[in-house]
């Protein structure tokens, strides 16, 4: 059934719907936004607004103070009800230390989700973005590494309606934003197991993600390093962090295939 089709159907809770478009419009840079604030972000009228929030700040998941609202930490009881039920995080958190160690870069895992990838697992060594990343942070797949390999992996028609169902921006001057190019770079990622995006998100960034398959062959995650731009930093990754990379995608799908964690032997030598 169709998103829309579904939402005029007896099943459709549009109460519950709207409970959680209130709580998609507290983020980073609106941490405690005014009613007026949170109705215009959810698309709601203030006076349904302010019956949602009301009802969140009753059950404990929103506080007030004054006119602003902000979050409270049970909200920190959703996500982590979905983390909790991956064995992967808990089975890659030991890869991924080892992995940032070695190769003295950030390091992280994530999934995709809608348009967007969300960070599920990460070592940060440095900030190497404007923005600050942690557990839940989202990003746009197109113009991830991490993104771009989970994409790799969608079959050609779920591929074909993702695309066509995101709108694409130039991020920075080098961004991928047309569908042809997408599917040409989406393609060669497919063919070599992994991606390189390079100032595509950020001038000062440049990444390279690998999958993380199941045991039935399906990708259900990606990991990454992050460091500073150079002109050098493409061939560095590849000829460099890619061999660690990989040793740690084989552990974390040892991991995940036999549910107890192995360190795949090169992850534990020292970084040249």
């Amino acid at each position: 059934m169709a998103p829309e089709s579904f939402e005029d159907s007896a099943d459709y809770v549009q109460s519950l719907a709207r409970g959680l478009q209130v709580l998609r419009a507290f983020s980073h840079d609106m941490a405690s936004p005014s009613l007026s604030q949170v109705a215009e972000r959810a698309g709601l009228s203030r006076a349904v607004a302010r019956r949602l929030l009301l009802t969140l700040q009753h059950l404990g998941y929103v506080g007030s103070r004054g006119r602003s609202f902000y979050l409270l930490p049970r909200v920190l009881e959703l996500g982590y009800s979905y983390l909790s039920s991956l064995d992967l995080t808990e089975l890659a958190q030991n890869t991924l230390a080892l992995l940032s160690e070695r190769v003295g870069e950030s390091c992280s895992l994530a999934v995709l989700d809608g348009s967007d990838i969300v960070y599920v697992l990460r070592v940060p060594v440095r900030r190497v973005m404007s923005v600050a990343l942690g557990i839940g942070a989202r990003l746009p797949a197109y113009a991830t590494s991490l993104g771009r390999v989970t994409l790799a992996d969608l079959p050609e028609a779920e591929l074909t309606a993702w695309l066509r169902g995101q709108k694409f921006r130039a991020i920075t001057t080098h961004t991928l934003h047309t569908t042809t190019a997408l599917k040409a770079e989406l393609k060669r990622v497919r063919e070599q197991g992994y991606s390189i995006v390079a100032r595509e998100l950020e001038l000062g960034l440049c990444s390279i993600a690998v999958p993380i398959h199941a045991a039935d062959g399906r990708v259900v995650a990606a990991l990454n390093v992050g460091m500073p731009y150079a002109d050098d930093a493409p061939a560095r990754a590849v000829k460099l962090i890619l061999p660690a990379l990989q040793d740690a995608q084989r552990s974390i799908e040892y991991a995940i295939q036999h549910g107890s964690w192995q360190p795949h032997m090169a992850l534990t030598r020292a970084y040249a």
